[in-house]
């Protein structure tokens, strides 16, 4: 039998022998979502920060959504927002419905650009000049079903998903793909099974090019009734091996995300670890995976659509896009970004 001062001692021993309780590896403490802009008209999207720290998105105006709201129809808009004045202005209007941006290593803006009154292309703006330039317009003759989103590889080839969600225009390609743009200008079709290819990003250590699928069962958002059935496909994070020549070979499911909804964008830090937009209606938020698809951290959002680091100083502020807004919220680790190249 113990007496009660042999108790206090073994207590106290227990209590210096175990460790503190284990921080957040991602989420320090008392780390804040902050709502940074609410001025957006349907859909913010593809938030990518420029190599001078100038933060830019998307913001998708669905041509279902203006003629509900008896409003003219747009084609999308691109929003500047400086992080030191706070202030958000229009970077380009009409934006040819532009969805996914990023910056490669010289520092072009690269947009992916949609359907709905959209470019249906991939673009390259020179941020020096102003000038843009179709860098792909067609594949086999014919026009993208609607350019998504798009991540670039160290070597400076671009890959891009094209799948269908909404537009009126005919779907001109046989199939949802991601395709690669080499840096001599030719396009290549490199992934014909990824479902509704979405959210595209190659790893820091270029050895893994993470495809999203969310297969909502339409091409028409907006145009299908509320009470229709649909039957959903496939909803999961694909892990493709990317060689070196760029050609990718199907891995693995790294998180399956059935029956709820697929993810959206993702973005990588410098450790490798995935954060992605996870659309689940119970659950919305930022999932962040290792690189074998464990969840370390979660971030809870409005249900989002996409996540791009800072730079700099700020390198380890992650902003989010949701609903009609932009977030960000600071973390434990630095995003990965491209080498910069003069």
């Amino acid at each position: 039998m113990l007496y009660p001062r042999h108790c206090v001692a073994i207590l106290f021993l227990f209590a210096v022998a175990m460790p503190a309780a284990a921080q957040n590896p991602i989420v320090p403490d008392g780390a804040k979502l902050e709502k940074i802009f609410d001025g957006g008209l349907v859909l913010t999207e593809g938030v990518a920060s420029a190599p001078d720290g100038m933060i830019y998105f998307s913001d998708i105006t669905f041509t279902w959504f203006s003629k509900e709201k008896k409003q003219p129809i747009e084609a999308g808009h691109i929003w500047k927002h400086d992080p030191k004045t706070g202030k958000t202005t229009i970077f380009r209007s009409p934006s040819g419905m532009s969805n996914g941006i990023k910056f490669d290593a010289l520092g072009n803006m690269i947009v992916a650009e949609g359907a709905d009154f959209g470019g249906r292309r991939v673009i390259k703006t020179d941020m020096k000049t102003g000038k843009s330039y179709i860098i792909a317009g067609l594949f086999e003759g014919r026009p993208f079903n609607a350019c998504n989103d798009v991540t670039i590889d160290e070597k400076g080839r671009i890959y891009f998903s094209d799948p269908r969600y909404l537009g009126h225009e005919p779907i001109d390609q046989p199939v949802q793909a991601v395709y690669r743009i080499d840096t001599d200008g030719s396009i290549h079709r490199i992934i014909t099974d990824a479902g509704k290819c979405n959210g595209v990003l190659v790893s820091p250590d270029q050895k893994t090019l993470y495809v999203v699928s969310n297969d909502n069962g339409s091409f028409g958002i907006g145009r299908v009734p509320k009470e229709a059935p649909l039957r959903k496909g496939l909803m999961a994070l694909l892990a493709y091996d990317l060689a070196s020549d760029g050609t990718a070979k199907f891995r693995k499911v790294l998180v399956d995300y059935a029956p709820e909804d697929g993810p959206d964008g993702l973005v990588a830090d410098v450790e490798g670890n995935i954060y992605v937009a996870v659309r689940a209606e119970f659950r919305p938020g930022i999932g962040v995976y290792n690189p074998e698809g464990k969840e370390i951290a979660f971030i809870k959002t409005e249900m989002p659509t996409n996540v791009g680091f800072g730079r700099g100083a700020d390198a380890n502020l992650l902003y989010i896009t949701a609903g009609h807004s932009l977030y960000r919220i600071r973390l434990s680790k630095a995003g990965y970004q491209l080498p910069e190249r003069k």
